[in-house]
């Protein structure tokens, strides 16, 4: 079921205040990227637009570019490219927020048990996820993401669901479990079903933090205080496309905004959480919102030094409302995607770590940012549901002969690494069957067949 098209005055103009202009010069910029100089949100974009005076990418500049994180890539963290053995088990699709970069969604009406029509959307209930992640723990994982829709009935424990039944406020995206097909349980019971066998717990976004808390004054400290007293491990930063409200009022205008994002980010690193951080760019933004978005990010890990990768995740525009709408008509240009990888690296001096995604660049392209910055390879993702829905086609799992073998054959080594990067085993390319070892259950035994 396919959302209806707005008319033009429903979605705001792209008439942004932020402009990737400065009075910086790409070679002054490219000069303190080359000798480890903190970079100001003016060099940034100079080095992301390659600082030309007309439009497009200029390649020799880029090379540079790509030249000069590649070697501080060497430096911080050496030629390891690490990659981890995970499941991704996302809850339900459910979700009324209309972020019109999104096709993982489906209208929660339709979830009602008065709802007649058939729907391709998914609801799991907490018995449900604790099976899925069970048996792909005895297989040998040993990290899950879980990052789900907004479902209405979703709250963060019993006494949540109490507030809400007795709230005769309208605004709060809120439907007794009742009115629907499938109970999701509560957010509580579900990263106790998840946290099995000893699995690291990685979810609740920012994000699905604040439906967790809406209708009460509870801080975001104190939601992540009883998420991490039910098994939650670590928070990733999705939910944070573009952290510059302009965009974020075109894009995902029901969604919280950047100081929210950010500051519910802090309230996980003071209960003892790590995070992660994304960017998911190539829509409707500029060179200069990306810039921004990594000087907030960078901001944000100086104050609690608790994130471990930086994330870019390359906009896969089909079957989105973006599209639909006519609002784009691709996602970022391979220069583009190069270049953001390239600028994160020399940018975030204080993450250590960056990672490609075969699932949004394929295996070849994913490869080749290996080289531009970039030092982790994602992971195993048993299952990956949101890309695939937006029209991505990088497939569903890597198995790790081939991540051995893809990552021998560009001369670098091969790791296996825990979710916090502190446990790390090396792979011997020559080996054969390549498997797991750092899990609870992991015993080398391969996960998946080499295809």
């Amino acid at each position: 079921m396919s959302n209806p098209v707005p008319d033009s005055g429903d979605i705001p103009q792209q008439d942004y205040q932020c402009v990737p202009e400065t009075d910086q010069s790409f070679e002054n910029a490219l000069s303190k990227a080359r000798v480890g100089e903190r970079l100001s949100v003016a060099d940034g974009i100079e080095l992301m637009t390659t600082g030309t005076d007309r439009p497009g990418i200029d390649r020799r500049r880029k090379e540079l570019v790509l030249e000069a994180a590649d070697r501080r890539r060497a430096e911080v963290v050496g030629e390891e490219v690490t990659f981890v053995a995970n499941l991704n088990n996302n809850v339900t699709t459910a979700c009324n927020t209309g972020c019109l970069f999104c096709n993982f969604k489906d209208r929660s009406e339709q979830f009602r048990t008065s709802y007649q029509d058939e729907h391709d959307g998914f609801t799991k209930t907490p018995s449900e996820s604790r099976d899925i992640v069970a048996g792909a723990v005895e297989r040998g994982i040993y990290e899950v993401t879980s990052v789900s829709g907004l479902h209405p009935a979703f709250v963060l424990d019993d006494e949540h669901r109490e507030i809400l039944d007795s709230s005769d406020r309208g605004d709060l995206n809120y439907r007794p479990a009742s009115e629907y097909e499938k109970d999701p349980g509560t957010y509580v019971e579900q990263m106790a079903a998840m946290s099995v066998g000893g699995v690291h717990l990685h979810s609740m976004t920012p994000e699905e933090a604040y439906h967790a808390r809406r209708g009460t004054d509870w801080s975001y400290e104190e939601v992540y205080s009883r998420l991490k007293a039910a098994g939650l491990d670590s928070v990733p930063g999705t939910a944070a496309e573009i952290l510059v409200d302009e965009v974020r009022d075109v894009i995902c205008p029901g969604k919280i905004d950047t100081g929210e994002w950010l500051e519910a980010m802090e309230a996980a690193a003071t209960v003892g959480l790590d995070t992660t951080a994304t960017i998911m760019y190539g829509h409707v933004e500029n060179e200069a919102h990306r810039v921004i978005h990594l000087e907030r990010i960078r901001d944000l890990q100086d104050r609690t030094d608790n994130i471990t990768e930086f994330v870019p995740l390359s906009f896969v525009h089909e079957n989105t409302p973006l599209a639909e709408y006519g609002m784009v008509d691709s996602g970022p240009s391979t220069d583009e995607d190069e270049l953001m990888i390239a600028v994160s690296r020399l940018f975030l001096d204080n993450v250590d770590h960056v990672q490609s995604s075969w699932v949004k660049y394929g295996d070849a392209q994913g490869l080749k940012m290996l080289n531009c910055g970039a030092d982790d390879f994602m992971g195993t993702i048993l299952s990956e549901e949101i890309t695939k829905r937006a029209g991505g086609g990088y497939g569903e799992f890597r198995s790790f002969q081939e991540y051995a073998d893809m990552i021998a054959a560009i001369g670098r080594v091969p790791v296996e690494r825990s979710t916090d990067y502190e446990q790390r085993r090396p792979l011997d390319p020559d080996d054969d069957p390549q498997g797991p070892q750092l899990g609870p259950k992991a015993d080398g035994t391969p996960l998946v067949n080499s295809v």
